[in-house]
């Protein structure tokens, strides 16, 4: 293994760890229960998309899928991470990709591209806890969560953008890696 590989991997890793981490934090510091569905409403979504238009969607994928998966079991909702391990992931691959593709992943100033796709993930997380209530707690309480959901998504549509645009002011280009962009 050459130095180089040795190093790009160490590096995906440190990154991945801190994502997850961040995600993690952010969903366990502000975390409001919903009784009806026995989940809650929490800003990690916040970072998901920060770390998905730093970091490209492999990171995405990572950070929301493992970072809020470990949420749901250090606040005592081991029976949502399995759900969000896929649909927090399944968040972060989308963002990351679909800005991946719009070349919103620079270091450029993020728009209204990255607040439509921001939107887009939300959207997503939005119907895939909509899907997975209808399922385990039927209709009623499933349609009951969707405006938690979708204040929690639109919260984190603003504060993720606000924080891109914060992020991307202060680091160096040098953190906005193309090999960490790219599908």
């Amino acid at each position: 293994m050459t130095d180089r590989l040795l190093n790009n991997r160490l590096r995906l890793l440190a990154y991945g760890g801190l994502g997850m981490a961040l995600v993690a934090v952010g969903t366990i510091v502000i975390h409001i229960p919903m009784p009806g569905t026995e989940g809650y409403v929490n800003v990690g979504d916040t970072f998901i998309f920060l770390i998905a238009a730093t970091f490209g969607p492999l990171l995405g994928l990572i950070a929301g899928g493992f970072g809020s998966a470990l949420a749901d079991l250090i606040l005592g909702y081991p029976h949502w991470a399995p759900f969000t391990l896929v649909i927090k992931g399944l968040e972060g691959l989308l963002v990351g990709w679909l800005l991946s593709r719009t070349g919103q992943t620079t270091t450029s100033r993020p728009g209204i591209v990255t607040v439509l796709v921001y939107i887009l993930g939300a959207v997503w997380m939005v119907l895939g806890y909509t899907v997975v209530e209808i399922f385990i707690y039927g209709w009623g309480a499933a349609l009951g969560s969707i405006p938690g959901n979708s204040l929690q998504g639109g919260v984190s549509v603003v504060l993720g953008w606000l924080l891109t645009v914060a992020v991307r002011r202060v680091l160096p280009a040098s953190w906005f890696d193309s090999r960490y962009s790219r599908a």
